[in-house]
C-alpha cells in the first residue's frame, strides 16, 4: 500500500423472497432460460463500483472511462485516512463533484476543479458535516445514489437537485436538474482539494456567455501539480461572480490562492449541463479536448459511449459460474484495474513533463499515476495479457520520465515524482514487457535507464553497492529497501542476459542475491544489519514501526518471504523443501503483537500473512516451489473467500490503483505471476467453472475447471490442448498463443501433482 502518513492517519443487500409453491409445470426449463438470460447481460451490469468504498479500500466512486485522465465523482468533507479518494461509504454529506480522484491509495490528493450545484442565496464555503447548508454542501443518501461504469448520479437532498455525471477520456459531462421556482447556483471552487492537497495559485475567468476557463496549481503529495480546465455550459451564463476565498471580487475573473467562481441564476434554469475539459498543458487544449471528445450535448449518448468502452475491456474475459457474487467481485476487480494508470496528455498527444516542459507529438500516449510499489507485482503483468496495446505506452511514459528527471519513476503523480515507497519498481514492468516480446520502445535506452537508476547513491543504494546490504543505523526501512532492490536487480539481470550483456548480467545477478545477507539462519528470519555487519539486537520479527522502523509497512514475519525472484534460494536457506514448507505454514498461524506503532496497512491477516498489503501477495503461491501445490490451492481459496466480497467493505486493504484487484483476477483465473517479470505463472485453484481470455489476434486461452465447487478446490490432473500436463505452472507464451487448459478438481489433495522437481515453477532456467 502507499504510505498512510501517521499525521494523516490520525486524523444493498437485495433479497429475493419467493413463495413456496408446487408448480404444475417443468421448472428446470425456466431456470435454464433464466441462467442463459443472466449470461446475456452486459458485463458492465456486474460491476459494483461501491465495492471498496467502505472499510479501508479507498476506491474511487464516480464516472470515468478505462485509463482516462478524468475521474469525475462525488467528494465528501475529508475526515482522515479512509477518505483518500475523497469519498467513503460511511458518509452522508457531499461538497461537490471533483474532476480528478485517486483510487485506492494510502495518501489523499487531487480533487481538482470541484463543482457543486445548489439553490438559494450565493454561498462560497463548503459548510460543515453537522450543517452542510451553512455553505453549499448537501446531505445525500445511498438510496438515491446510482453508480455504474461511466455513470454516477445522486439526489442532493437539501436542494432537491439531481446531479448526474459521465465522462470521456479528458472531459467530464455533468447534468444538473434544478427544482422549479428557486434561485440556482453552480460554484467552481478551486480552493478545495483532497487530503494533503492545497492550492498555490488559481485562476478562473468568463470567456463568453457559455465558456469559462482557468487553472489550478497545487501542492500536496504531488509537490507541484498543474491542471488547466475549460467549462462549456448548455445555457447562457447571465451572472458570473468571482471570489477570493469568501471575499467577493469585481469583474469576471480572479487570480488568487483560493479562487472561486459562481454561476448564478435568479430563477431555476431547469436542466443545465456542463462539459469540463482538463489538460496538463493549457486552457486552450482543455477546450480543444471538449470539442474533440464531446462535441454535442447528448448526455445519454455519452453515457452509452462510456459504457461501451468499459464493456469492450471487460469482455476480454468471459467467465462461467453459478456464483453471481463471485461474478460481481470479478468484473468489479477488472474495472478497478483500469482506473489507473491515468492518461496525462491532451487529445492532440501533447503533455507537460516532470521538468514542466511541454512535449508535443511524443509518439505514444503519456500516462501518470504509476503506483509502482503496488502494481509491479501483478497488475502490470496482467496488462501484458489483457491490454497489450497499452504496454508500450506505459513503458515509454516511464522512459520519458527518466529522461526528464534523471531516474525512472518511483511513484509518479500528475507529472510529479513523489518518491513514495521503496524500490525502483519501474524496472519489473519494463523488463517483463521486454522479455515477453514487446518491441514498441527502445530496449537499449530502457537498459540505460535501469542501470542509471540502480546505481545512484540515494535511498540506501550507496550501501548496496559498497556493502551488499543497507545498515539499519544509516537508513530507515533498510531491510525492505534492500529486498525490494534485489527483486528489481534480478529483473535487470534477466534483461541483460537476453541482450547478451554478460558483465551486466553477472553484476546484477549478484545483487539479486543480496537478500541472503539479511537472513539469520539461527532464527530463520530476515533481520536488519548494522554498519559493523552484526545483526541488530534486540530483534522481534513481530514488531512493526511505521515509517521509522526497519520494514516498510510490515515486519520480519512478512518480509522474510519477499524473495519472489529466487524462491529456490530461500528454500535452501530454510533447510530444504519440508523445512521451508513447515516454516511457511507457521506464517499463517503465527500470533504476536506488532506493537502500537504498526502501520494501518498491515491488514487482512491470516496469522502474520497480511493480504491487505502487497508484499504478502505472492506468498500463497510459494508452496508450489517446494512441491506442495495443494497448499497453495488451500490458501488461495481461503484468501478469495475471506477477503473479497460484494459489499462496500469487500476489500481487505487499500486497492492501490488496481493492485488488490489484479491479485484476485489472476487467482480466480487459476494462475499468478510469482516472479513479476519471469513470464512464469504458478497454478493455484481456478474459481470459475470456465474462463475464456481474449489474448489477441483472434485467439483465446480457456481455463475449464471440471468438477469445480467450494469444496473441490484441489487440482487432480490437467490437460493442456488435449495432452496431459503435469507442471504446477504455465508460461506466458503458453497463455498468449491460445488454447484450452482443462483442470480436473477434487475435494482432496493430489499430493503428487507438481511434486516432482521437474514439474515445479522456476525462477530462472
Amino acid at each position: 500500500m502507499s504510505y498512510n502518513h501517521s499525521t494523516f492517519t490520525k486524523n444493498l443487500v437485495k433479497g429475493f423472497i419467493g413463495c413456496c409453491l408446487v408448480l404444475p409445470f417443468n421448472t428446470s426449463k425456466i431456470f435454464a432460460q433464466n441462467a442463459k438470460h443472466t449470461q446475456l447481460k452486459r458485463l458492465t451490469e456486474y460491476v459494483d463500483p461501491y465495492i471498496g468504498t467502505g472499510g479501508h479500500g479507498h476506491v474511487f466512486l464516480g464516472a470515468s472511462v478505462p485509463y482516462g485522465a478524468v475521474q469525475t465523482g462525488p467528494t465528501n468533507i475529508v475526515k482522515g485516512w479512509d477518505w483518500c479518494s475523497g469519498y467513503h461509504y460511511s458518509d452522508n454529506v457531499l461538497i461537490g463533484f471533483s474532476q480528478m480522484h485517486l483510487s485506492g491509495t494510502g495518501i489523499g490528493d487531487l480533487g481538482d476543479v470541484l463543482v457543486m450545484p445548489y439553490t438559494g442565496k450565493v454561498r462560497t464555503n463548503r459548510g460543515t458535516q453537522e450543517d452542510p447548508t451553512s455553505g453549499y454542501g448537501s446531505h445525500y443518501s445511498h438510496d438515491r445514489e446510482t453508480a455504474r461504469p461511466g455513470y454516477y448520479s445522486v439526489q442532493l437532498d437539501d436542494y432537491n437537485i439531481k446531479a448526474e455525471l459521465t465522462a470521456s477520456e479528458r472531459v467530464a459531462l455533468h447534468r444538473y436538474t434544478f427544482p422549479k421556482d428557486q434561485p440556482a447556483n453552480i460554484i467552481i471552487d478551486l480552493k478545495e482539494g483532497i487530503g494533503w492537497d492545497a492550492p498555490v495559485e488559481t485562476f478562473i475567468r468568463q470567456v463568453d456567455e457559455y465558456t469559462l476557463e482557468g487553472y489550478r496549481y497545487s501542492k500536496g503529495w504531488a509537490e507541484d501539480q498543474r491542471v488547466w480546465f475549460a467549462v462549456k455550459l448548455s445555457v447562457p451564463v447571465k451572472q458570473f461572480l468571482v471570489f477570493d476565498g469568501d471575499s467577493k471580487q469585481t469583474g469576471n475573473f480572479v487570480k488568487s490562492k483560493a479562487g472561486k467562481g459562481v454561476i448564478s441564476f435568479d430563477k431555476s434554469p431547469g436542466q443545465v449541463m456542463l462539459k469540463i475539459g482538463i489538460s496538463p498543458v493549457s486552457s486552450e487544449n482543455a477546450l480543444a479536448n471538449i470539442k474533440a471528445e464531446i462535441p454535442g450535448w447528448d448526455f445519454t449518448k455519452t453515457v452509452s459511449n462510456a459504457d461501451a468502452k468499459w464493456e469492450k475491456e471487460l469482455s476480454k474475459v468471459k467467465i462461467e459460474t453459478k456464483d453471481n457474487a463471485a461474478r460481481r467481485v470479478f468484473y468489479t476487480a477488472m474495472y478497478h484495474t483500469m482506473i489507473d494508470p491515468a492518461l496525462f496528455n491532451d487529445h492532440d498527444g501533447s503533455y507537460r513533463g516532470t521538468d514542466k516542459k511541454v512535449y508535443t507529438n511524443p509518439g505514444f500516449d503519456n500516462y501518470s499515476v504509476f503506483s509502482l510499489w503496488d502494481i509491479y507485482r501483478s497488475c502490470a503483468p496482467l496488462s501484458t495479457i489483457l491490454h497489450p496495446e497499452k504496454v508500450n505506452s506505459f513503458v515509454n511514459s516511464m522512459l520519458a520520465i527518466y529522461k526528464q528527471q534523471g531516474k525512472l519513476p518511483v511513484w509518479h503523480l500528475m507529472g510529479n515524482e513523489t518518491n513514495c515507497m521503496v524500490g525502483y519498481h519501474a524496472v519489473p514492468p519494463i523488463v517483463d514487457a521486454y522479455l515477453k516480446g514487446f518491441t514498441g520502445f527502445d530496449a537499449e535506452e530502457a537498459f540505460e535507464a535501469m542501470k542509471a537508476t540502480s546505481t545512484r547513491d540515494d535511498l540506501g543504494l550507496k550501501y548496496v553497492k559498497e556493502l551488499g546490504y543497507i545498515p539499519a543505523d544509516k537508513e530507515y526501512e533498510s531491510v525492505s529497501k534492500a529486498m525490494e532492490y534485489a527483486i528489481d536487480d534480478w529483473c535487470i539481470a534477466a534483461m541483460a542476459k537476453k541482450m547478451g550483456k554478460t558483465a551486466d548480467y553477472e553484476y546484477y545477478k549478484k545483487r539479486a542475491g543480496y537478500y541472503k545477507n539479511y537472513f539469520d539462519k539461527n532464527i530463520r528470519f530476515v533481520r536488519p544489519r548494522m554498519s559493523d555487519g552484526s545483526f541488530k539486537t534486540p530483534y522481534d520479527p513481530f514488531n512493526s514501526i511505521h515509517e521509522k522502523g526497519d520494514f516498510t509497512e510490515g515486519n520480519g514475519w512478512q518480509y522474510t518471504w519477499l524473495v519472489p525472484q529466487d524462491v529456490e534460494g530461500l528454500i535452501n536457506l530454510m533447510g530444504g523443501d519440508d523445512a521451508f514448507t513447515h516454516k511457511l505454514d507457521s506464517l499463517f498461524t503465527a500470533k504476536g503483537d506488532m506493537g502500537a506503532q504498526a502501520s494501518n496497512d498491515i491488514s487482512g491477516l491470516i496469522g502474520m500473512y497480511a493480504h491487505g498489503n502487497e508484499p504478502s501477495h505472492h506468498v500463497t503461491y510459494m508452496y508450489a516451489f517446494s512441491g506442495y501445490q495443494w497448499k497453495t490451492a488451500e490458501k488461495v481459496r481461503q484468501v478469495m473467500k475471506e477477503f473479497y466480497f460484494d459489499k462496500p467493505d469487500g476489500l481487505a486493504g487499500n486497492e492501490d490503483c488496481g493492485a488488490m484487484s489484479s491479485w484476485y483476477i489472476f487467482s480466480a483465473l487459476g494462475f499468478y505471476p510469482e516472479n513479476p517479470a519471469s513470464g512464469v505463472y504458478v497454478l493455484g485453484s481456478p474459481l470459475f467453472d470456465k474462463a475464456t481470455i481474449n489474448v489477441g489476434t483472434g485467439k483465446t486461452f480457456t481455463v475449464q475447471a471440471n468438477g469445480n465447487s467450494p469444496e473441490n478446490i484441489y487440482i487432480q490432473s490437467i490437460t493442456l490442448n488435449g495432452k496431459p500436463y503435469t507442471k504446477s505452472f504455465i508460461t506466458h507464451q503458453d497463455v498468449v498463443k491460445g488454447g484450452t487448459m482443462v483442470v480436473k478438481m477434487g475435494n482432496k489433495p493430489n499430493y503428487d501433482f507438481g511434486k516432482a522437481a521437474v514439474n515445479r515453477p522456476y525462477s530462472e532456467k
